[in-house]
């Protein structure tokens, strides 16, 4: 990506997504994904978001998919003024390791109760006392990647995706275990932006374009997914 404007969304993006009704998102569980990969820039210096891993298309709908809610299982990066605290113990942006299953039945039973449960999270009290139990609803996962693991340094990343619990590791350190495993299937995605986020529990939601001057990017040398089934794919440089 290289000069992005505020005034334009700019995404360099790979992706196995695929436009076959009944069979667009070709992952589920139980895999594992490797793959060794470096940023641009370091944190606190690269914009916009980036990452890798496996998610549902919530939101950008291609070929005209109606909007739905997230499932995700992925390394995630997020600058400044993104905000979306969805772990107590994590910051709202940074370079993280990230769970979501907002479309479990669990995560839908809490649906009729969604705009009542925005209001009470506006006290400090009850959001302390109550958004663990959603967090939990939700099965919302995060960590942040160990700042010693520079992102600009080359290292491999791994997500064990099982049926019941996942795991992320860099370079074989366990970052996060056991992570929530969401439902299946996903597709792989890699991508790297010029968008901030703002998703808080207690109702503020923002989204806009950042100004990225010069060149970022992800660069993936090579990419692994590993099926139980035999099913193998390989992405390389």
């Amino acid at each position: 990506m290289a000069d992005a404007s505020s005034r334009r969304y700019s995404d360099a993006q790979i992706d196995d997504y695929r436009v076959v009704p009944g069979h667009a998102f070709p992952w589920y569980p139980p895999l594992r994904l490797v793959l060794r990969a470096r940023f641009s820039h370091p944190v606190g210096v690269f914009r916009g978001t980036a990452g890798f891993g496996f998610w549902n298309y919530p939101f950008l709908m291609p070929e005209g998919r109606l909007p739905t809610l997230p499932r995700v299982l992925w390394f995630f990066f997020a600058s400044p003024p993104s905000d979306m605290p969805l772990d107590q113990h994590t910051p709202g942006h940074g370079w993280k390791v990230a769970a979501i299953d907002a479309l479990s039945p669990r995560a839908l039973w809490l649906a009729p109760l969604a705009p009542l449960a925005v209001l009470l999270m506006n006290h400090r009290s009850l959001y302390q006392a109550l958004w663990p139990h959603i967090q939990r609803r939700l099965s919302i996962s995060e960590a942040v990647v160990p700042p010693e693991l520079e992102m600009t340094d080359w290292h491999i990343y791994t997500i064990e995706w099982g049926t019941e619990t996942a795991r992320f590791s860099v370079d074989g350190q366990v970052v996060l275990e056991p992570a929530s495993s969401p439902c299946g299937p996903l597709c792989c995605v890699v991508w790297v932006d010029n968008q901030y986020l703002v998703v808080k529990p207690w109702g503020r939601v923002g989204w806009g374009l950042l100004d990225v001057p010069g060149r970022q990017w992800v660069e993936v040398e090579w990419l692994a997914i590993e099926h139980e089934d035999g099913m193998h794919h390989d992405w390389h440089d």
